[in-house]
């Protein structure tokens, strides 16, 4: 096919609506050649529209497939990393506790030194875990333990869903929760209010429990200390951990 047949067929199917990647399929010039050839041609705004369609259609499908490609690399690590852990032993689910409360719980201060043992967090994981921390390592029972809800002011009106959805994940009735608070947020800044993964903030509360807060204190402190003094002794091979892991 001569130069000029292949400019013809070239105005001829851009005049059709194709793309210049969809043209060039067809007809095997370089680019800057068919964009000098079709500078000229005019699209219909109907043919405008369609193209539009079209590279936002390609858009969302490489957008498909990256998030395919992110969610399996995700699954390997996740079985991975899995085996690292093995067995929880009883002083492995001790110290978790201690760290989550270092981490989440409330602190007491100088100017209030008689706080009790209140842990808050909106990840369901983490409240499973601390819950099972106080009945299996500090041998509290359901009765020395309460529960409250913090709810965005937004959600006025719709506590039984929230309520269910705690009540469900603590495998426990209503009259263990103690309270129903409402907070304020620039919803703005705040997307998480306005779609459906949002569930409030559960804080676990532990009654008379000031003396346990001081040894939890107390259990930080010394695991500080133990990390700042000497390593001999340490045998945790984290080299081969992290070999384990793809890149």
């Amino acid at each position: 096919m001569t130069k000029v047949n292949l400019k013809n067929l070239a105005i001829s199917l851009r005049e059709d609506g194709l793309s210049y990647s969809d043209i060039m399929k067809k007809v095997p010039v370089a680019k800057s050649t068919l964009s000098l050839w079709l500078r000229s041609v005019g699209l219909s705004k109907r043919q405008k529209q369609i193209l539009t369609e079209r590279k936002l259609l390609a858009i969302r499908k490489g957008g498909a497939k990256k998030k395919e490609q992110r969610l399996h690399k995700i699954s390997v690590i996740n079985k991975k990393t899995i085996k690292d852990i093995g067995m929880v032993s009883g002083r492995d689910l001790w110290l978790a506790g201690v760290m989550l409360y270092w981490a989440e719980g409330s602190k007491q201060k100088e100017t209030n030194v008689s706080v009790g043992v209140k842990f808050s967090n909106s990840d369901a994981k983490m409240i499973i875990v601390f819950l099972k921390w106080l009945k299996e390592c500090m041998q509290l029972a359901d009765g020395d333990i309460v529960f409250e809800i913090f709810i965005h002011e937004l959600y006025k009106g719709e506590e039984n869903r929230f309520v269910s959805y705690w009540m469900n994940i603590l495998k426990c009735d209503k009259s263990r929760l103690n309270k129903i608070y409402y907070k304020k947020h620039n919803l703005a800044t705040n997307r998480k209010y306005n779609n459906g993964s949002y569930h409030g903030q559960l804080l676990i509360r532990v009654l008379r429990s000031t003396e346990l807060n001081r040894r939890i204190s107390g259990w930080v402190n010394g695991f500080c200390q133990n990390i700042a003094g000497s390593s001999n002794g340490r045998t945790t091979d984290f080299e081969s951990v992290y070999s384990r892991f793809d890149s």
